[in-house]
């Protein structure tokens, strides 16, 4: 007996789990481990620059030889030019320079080193080719993107944030499968009539950008939003099989998992982010801005306790990656975790150990299908 939804037949899957794509911890290693083990692995690569991209399709496609999906951002607000100008107050541009000297002085206050551009360049793990290229998380810089996965025509493309409805066509003409991550049943709405083929409803306990909504309460609104029309994956703190399960008994048909697959050895984050999943707890997480200038998900961490301590509000996307960057970058440089240790859901209490991703998906489709064989021997 084995999970098997709609799902599976559509992107030629075994088990109806599919990775997060979480930028840069998704890696095509990480991706690959996921599909041969029989789910669908998707690459994060919300930062990659487009030639980056393309060699990261590339590798995967040397990995594996089955179904695996990328994950891009198509934030509307910045797709607008949101940040341009504040109603009687300083634009997001006028205001970069102030705060970056209040990134300048909380590294000093932790005792990191300013990275230099040769450091930055590694940890982010940039190709040198995209140095000329478009600024990373600018509208310029995701049309170059769906560029590249309508070229390389990858089998399932996923709008993390944002719609995909501008390019629908043309990835629809190249067989690839499309997702969109939603937060609102409004969103699920709007992507459905743009012709999307999966949706992912994340709720808040989810790590990285997610909804105000609960996910217990989102997954089946948002179920009975599309009515059957197309196939609706839970996410958000989902981090067992017994998450799975509550997420199928919701009305889910499949799972999007992130943090459960961070603590792996294929995961593309460091040594000290990957302990301080392990540690972590319940309460090991918090919902800050202070990264991309989006709310998002995070280990709890003094960057972002800074912000709240300074009472000072981050900037809007893209300009808030333009100041914390060179944070992010100097304390992976040094391994503090503290400073930062990346984003993840509330189902950090469940990671006990760092294994490998075919294990951790091995156990979370027997444990669903446990608990849905539990679930149905209290029929009566």
């Amino acid at each position: 007996m084995g999970l098997h939804t709609r799902v599976c037949d559509m992107l030629g899957i075994d088990v109806p789990i599919l990775l997060a794509g979480m930028g840069r911890a998704s890696t095509p290693e990480l991706a690959a481990a996921v599909s041969n083990a029989g789910g669908l692995g998707v690459i994060g690569a919300a930062s990659c620059g487009a030639n980056q991209l393309r060699a990261w399709i590339r590798r995967t496609r040397e990995l594996t030889d089955k179904p695996f999906g990328v994950d891009t951002l198509l934030p509307a607000s910045v797709r607008r030019g949101a940040g341009k100008s504040n109603v009687g107050g300083p634009s997001a541009a006028e205001l970069l320079p102030q705060h970056k000297a209040f990134a300048a002085d909380f590294l000093k206050h932790e005792a990191l080193a300013e990275p230099d551009g040769e450091t930055m360049a590694r940890v982010l793990d940039r190709d040198p080719a995209d140095a000329d290229g478009p600024a990373p998380l600018s509208r310029e810089f995701f049309e170059a993107q769906m560029e590249v996965v309508i070229e390389e025509r990858v089998p399932v493309y996923a709008a993390g944030l944002g719609s995909p409805a501008p390019w629908m066509d043309r990835l629809h003409a190249n067989g690839t499968k499309v997702i969109a991550v939603v937060g609102a049943t409004r969103h699920a709405l709007q992507v459905l009539e743009s012709g999307i083929d999966i949706i992912v409803a994340q709720g808040h306990d989810g790590g990285g950008h997610n909804s105000p909504i609960g996910t217990m309460a989102l997954i089946p609104q948002v179920v009975d939003a599309v009515a059957g029309r197309v196939p609706v994956l839970g996410a958000g703190g989902i981090g067992d099989g017994r998450g799975v399960a509550a997420a199928m008994m919701l009305g889910a048909e499949g799972a999007w998992i992130g943090t459960a697959f961070l603590a792996t050895e294929e995961a593309g984050i460091s040594g000290p982010m990957k302990r301080a999943l392990v540690e972590g707890t319940d309460q090991g997480t918090v919902v800050s801005r202070s990264i991309t200038g989006k709310p998002a998900r995070m280990v709890r961490n003094s960057w972002a306790h800074a912000y709240v301590e300074a009472g000072i509000e981050p900037l809007p996307m893209p300009y808030q990656s333009m100041v914390s960057a060179r944070v992010t970058a100097a304390a992976v440089t040094a391994g503090r975790a503290d400073v930062w240790g990346g984003f993840a859901g509330q189902g950090l209490g469940m990671i006990h150990a760092v294994r490998p991703a075919s294990a951790v998906l091995q156990d979370i489709v027997a444990g669903a299908v446990r608990e849905l064989a539990r679930a149905q021997a209290l029929l009566r």
